[in-house]
């Protein structure tokens, strides 16, 4: 507020004749007088509001009117304006967003435990176009009805309908939209220009033997958080450490099936070349084998068309012939060259008859 104007308003000056200061002059002086008259009474915003003539809206508000004491449907915009002095009152209203703080709100819960909620901020707002019509019902101090008082008695209907432990810990997290509900529905139903945007609630002051109880709680609870995630780390590093086990010997089982194969196929190679090498070596062997045998045969085909009876006969004596000791007698020479060649004649025979067989088969056979 502005400091109080002692200084009193100048006299008005004595009439003079001649008609110097007609009916403009005095509505100039009046004017001035009007003007200036905010600077010669007590300054107070009510009786500087009704004086002037001139007046400015702030950002963010609106201009409201009363003549006579009746609200006028007028509204202004912010700006410079203009209104009859002493006869128009006006008023800033503020219809952008606003915070009211309402502190010290006093509540019983249910259980009988008083406490008191330090402060609690209302987010609201004024629609332009319902100004006069709030206006007109409860006046400029509307939020003192519809917000601060408000705010009193539903705290109080929350409190008085909980325990302290649902009011401090439970379901406090929920009172922000409980009375942020309950301020619209009554203010949609009743004022529907009032908008709430948001309730902010502070935690409540509850008495001290009770908080250092609460506070013991909160530390034993925390330990047993402390436990329980402690608890769960250790059986998540276990779970962890069984499942890099797993992995590892699921690693191992792979990698050794892996050289189990790669040895049964180094086996199954070798197996496989032994087997070549072996069929090569038996077809070799058959080979000689036949070799030998088609040689033998040869042979001895070759020795029967030998074993003639002259060329056995010859064989014969160059055999005697070779002899150098020759025994001469009465009966045992003749009798051993006589069965000699009997021996001779005898298996000479034989031979003849086999290869005549043998010739007599083969002819059938081509047959």
């Amino acid at each position: 507020m502005d400091p109080p104007q002692d200084s009193a308003a100048p006299p008005c000056p004595p009439a003079q004749s001649g008609g110097s200061f007609g009916i403009p002059a005095m509505l100039v002086f009046a004017s001035i007088v009007i003007i200036a008259s905010p600077a010669m009474v007590p300054s107070s915003w009510h009786t500087r509001n009704s004086l002037s003539i001139l007046h400015q809206v702030p950002e963010g508000h609106v201009g409201v009117y009363w003549k006579g004491g009746a609200l006028l449907k007028t509204i202004t915009e912010p700006g410079f304006h203009l209104k009859m002095p002493l006869v128009t009152q006006y008023e800033p209203v503020l219809v952008t967003l606003q915070t009211d703080q309402v502190r010290d709100i006093p509540c019983g819960t249910k259980g009988g435990v008083m406490v008191n909620f330090e402060k609690i901020e209302v987010v609201n707002k004024l629609k332009k176009e319902y100004v006069y019509e709030t206006l007109l019902n409860y006046g400029v101090n509307y939020d003192n009805t519809w917000i601060y008082d408000k705010i009193h008695h539903e705290i109080n209907q929350f409190c008085s309908s909980h325990s302290l432990q649902q009011v401090y810990i439970d379901v406090f997290d929920q009172i922000d939209e409980k009375m942020k509900d309950a301020l619209q529905c009554d203010c949609t139903k009743y004022a529907p220009g009032i908008e709430i945007l948001s309730v902010r609630v502070t935690k409540p002051i509850i008495p001290e033997r009770i908080r250092r109880n609460y506070e013991q709680m909160e530390e034993e609870r925390n330990k047993l958080l402390i436990s329980i995630e402690r608890q769960k780390v250790v059986e998540k590093e276990s779970e962890t450490q069984k499942k890099m086990a797993i992995h590892e010997a699921e690693k191992t089982a792979t990698v050794s099936n892996i050289l189990r194969e790669q040895k049964l196929k180094e086996k199954e190679n070798a197996m496989e070349l032994q087997e070549i090498e072996n069929q090569m070596f038996i077809a070799h062997q058959k080979c000689l084998a036949d070799a030998d045998f088609y040689s033998a045969m040869k042979e001895a085909e070759a020795n029967k068309l030998k074993l003639t009876p002259e060329f056995l006969e010859l064989k014969f004596i160059e055999a005697i012939a070779n002899n150098t000791k020759i025994f001469f007698g009465h009966k045992v020479v003749p009798d051993m060259v006589l069965d000699q060649r009997l021996l001779v004649g005898n298996f000479l025979e034989n031979v003849s008859q086999q290869a005549h067989v043998e010739r007599q088969m083969k002819s059938d056979d081509n047959a």
